[in-house]
């Protein structure tokens, strides 16, 4: 998903001359697990289009009985 924060031209009609910009900005979730501690641990991330689909794979991060690993 991308939400349009502005758009700006430079005033000048026609195929050749004209300019447009976008700015933009992409929303995502981001999941982060990390196994360890913070200077040796694994680092695995993730993105979702979704809330629930990000929060999905919290709860089945968090319900893996991985024994230490």
């Amino acid at each position: 998903m991308e939400d349009v924060a502005g758009r700006w031209w430079n005033g000048i009609w026609g195929r050749l001359g004209r300019r447009d910009v976008w700015l933009t900005r992409e929303v995502r979730w981001k999941v982060v697990a990390r196994a360890g501690d913070s200077e040796n641990g694994r680092v695995l991330r993730w993105e979702f289009d979704t809330e629930a689909d990000a929060l999905a794979m919290v709860k089945r991060l968090l319900a893996v009985d991985a024994g230490g690993q």
